[in-house]
């Protein structure tokens, strides 16, 4: 690309010349730095400029270097976190791909002010958040700074506006199949590719007019916006993640740069407006990726987004639910078992069989070998009493200590709660954490050996992860089998900010084998029973387009029930302002007359219960 080769040209010419005046020392530490030109005599055209600094790849030619006298304007102050400045030239050059904003890491609070003219000196260093194996791009910042203050109140350089039409629509360039996948080295196309337009930002001042909240505000103090209003658009106000192809490129995540205890950060549900001008500096942090550092922040206007509530089964249908309780516990307060309580009770309509998630042992994360559940159990059931909803009786299974992941010391498993004035529980002796169940024939018809039992509790892919419960249900004369799990987690996956492009999902390997385990066992209950009736359900911890999902569904024995939403409807959990599927209900084919509900209470709020939506699905048997 000749625009590139020219500035990279010119940058080495600056390079070589800062060298010759002494401006820069030090030896490069990256394949991106640019190749020495011949030293032309120094003059004051000749000193490094951020720009230069920046680069027009996402690694600073400069990268381990010191630089002297970097002359600038401070546009924004952190005095918390990751403490320092950002400062901008205000005279930038021609070229778009090349910053002109750049972070300076002062570790200690900084002693500069918006406004401030400084010259700063100090090494060149691209710091990756959350560590060199987490993937993720590098933010370039001046590190062990000396700074000088010239002058105070000068006029701040002009924010670069981030709207709908500056945004490409395309997300990320492929990356380098020689350099790993990775998209570092590849030089910057801002008006092509929207990590590249952002990066081309890192560190500039920046403002997004009026946006739409697509994340709502977190524990930490900041939310996410889209400034494409009809980009992948939920009903309800949020940007629906509907393949791997399909990022979303309107989202930012907006933090402010005001202390908390100074302004309180605005708390906003999905659908609410960031009305006015929100301006700061462009960060790139570990969890979000590019996130605007507001020094204005605009104010949050509420749309009064309600949460869900299905409608009640009618009496010949089988009302069947989903829902991830997040770690519940007896040390949790009685509030929360109240709320998750009256959940069931008015948004879910008392379904007749719910599989709970995230059930916690007895004494929740304190580590002393208790693996038992029956408080926890026995709280959340008195709670729904308490709500007016009915005594449900439950099931399960107790894992081995430390066995199945999650919070250590909680022994997260799965529950069957179910109404015993609508259906019962087929118990079948002999099952317990390291026994497998079975599948039997009996009168004609498939029967577990073991009801609650586990699926195949021995496979390598339930390692550290929780084991699938499975029970035998009757309702009205008809068995039910139904499949409680919770996969393995997305911890350890590379973001879709990542420098490797597309980014690599380790997690999904292991999710991979749980699906063709669950598959397999399905298989065997089909395969004496063909008309059996069976429901997988729970939290998959992957989405309904994914691997994960192929591998429950090969050879037509399941269908993900989800995907009978409209397309703008299929999620239950929110994540970096991407709605997206979670949590699922998939069907066997036998079942082929149904109505799903994800019931949206808890991802798009900044008050929740829990970080799921529960899913529901009515069927007559």
């Amino acid at each position: 690309m000749p625009a590139a080769s020219s500035r990279t040209t010119a940058v080495s010419a600056v390079v070589a010349a800062a060298l010759a005046a002494g401006l820069l020392t030090g030896a490069a530490t990256t394949s991106a730095s640019a190749s020495p030109a011949p030293s032309p005599s120094s003059s004051a055209d000749d000193r490094v400029r951020i720009h230069d600094i920046q680069g027009t790849t996402r690694i600073s030619p400069l990268d381990g270097r010191q630089v002297s006298g970097v002359t600038g304007i401070v546009t924004g102050v952190r005095t918390y976190g990751s403490k320092g400045f950002w400062f901008q030239d205000p005279e930038p050059d021609a070229d778009p791909a090349t910053s002109e904003g750049i972070f300076v890491f002062t570790s200690s609070a900084p002693t500069v002010a918006v406004g401030d003219a400084v010259t700063v000196s100090g090494t060149v260093t691209e710091y990756v958040p959350g560590g060199a194996a987490s993937g993720n791009q590098s933010l370039t910042q001046i590190s062990r700074p000396t700074v000088a203050v010239l002058s105070s109140g000068n006029a701040l350089p002009a924010p670069v506006t981030i709207s709908e039409r500056s945004v490409p629509s395309r997300y990320a360039p492929a990356g380098d199949p020689a350099a790993g996948g990775s998209i570092n080295a590849l030089p910057l196309e801002p008006s092509r590719y929207a990590l590249d337009h952002y990066e081309s930002l890192e560190g500039m001042n920046v403002r997004i007019g009026t946006s739409r909240v697509v994340g709502a505000t977190d524990p930490h103090a900041e939310l996410w916006v889209t400034v494409k209003p009809h980009e992948n658009a939920s009903r309800r106000g949020g940007t629906v993640y509907g393949s791997y192809t399909a990022q979303n490129t309107g989202r930012l995540q907006i933090q402010s740069l005001v202390p908390l205890a100074q302004q309180p950060f605005p708390t906003a549900d999905v659908g609410d407006v960031l009305s006015g001008t929100t301006e700061g500096p462009l960060d790139f942090n570990q969890y979000g990726g590019y996130t605007l550092a507001a020094r204005t922040l605009g104010t949050v206007s509420g749309k009064g987004l309600r949460r869900e509530t299905t409608r009640k089964q009618r009496s010949g249908e089988l009302a069947v639910a989903t829902y991830n309780v997040e770690n519940l516990d007896p040390t949790d307060p009685q509030q929360k078992f109240d709320a998750l309580a009256a959940a069931v009770v008015d948004n879910l309509a008392s379904p007749d069989i719910v599989a709970l998630e995230e059930i916690q042992d007895d004494n929740g994360a304190k580590d002393d070998g208790t693996v038992s559940a029956d408080r926890t159990v026995k709280m959340f059931t008195d709670a729904i009493v308490a709500a007016g909803g009915p005594a449900y009786q439950w099931r399960s299974i107790d894992p081995e200590d430390k066995k199945d992941g999650g919070e250590p010391g909680g022994n997260i498993r799965q529950v069957f709660l179910f109404n015993p004035a609508r259906v019962s529980f087929t118990d079948r002796a002999g099952g317990d954490a390291t026994t497998a169940t079975d599948v039997v024939r009996q009168q004609g018809r498939a029967a577990l050996t073991h009801s609650p039992g586990r699926i195949d509790p021995a496979n390598a892919a339930w390692t550290n992860s929780r084991k699938p419960l499975v029970g035998e249900f009757a309702f009205r004369g008809r068995t039910v089998f139904v499949v409680a799990n919770h996969f393995a987690s997305k911890g350890g996956d590379e973001s879709i900010v990542s420098q490797h492009q597309p980014p690599t999902r380790s997690s999904e390997v292991q999710r991979h084998a749980q699906g063709a385990a669950v598959n397999t066992f399905v298989k065997k209950l089909l395969g004496v029973q063909k008309n059996a009736d069976v429901l997988v359900l729970g939290d998959i911890n992957d989405f309904e387009f994914s691997g994960t999902t192929e591998a429950l569904t090969a050879g037509g024995v399941l269908h993900p029930a989800v995907k009978s939403l409209p397309r703008a409807e299929r999620y239950s959990y929110v994540y970096q302002g991407n709605t997206q599927v979670l949590d699922q209900i998939l069907t066997s084919p036998s079942i082929d007359d149904f109505e799903y509900d994800s019931v949206h209470i808890n991802a798009e709020f900044a008050a929740q219960n829990s970080d799921h939506d529960p899913q529901v699905l009515r069927f007559r048997p």
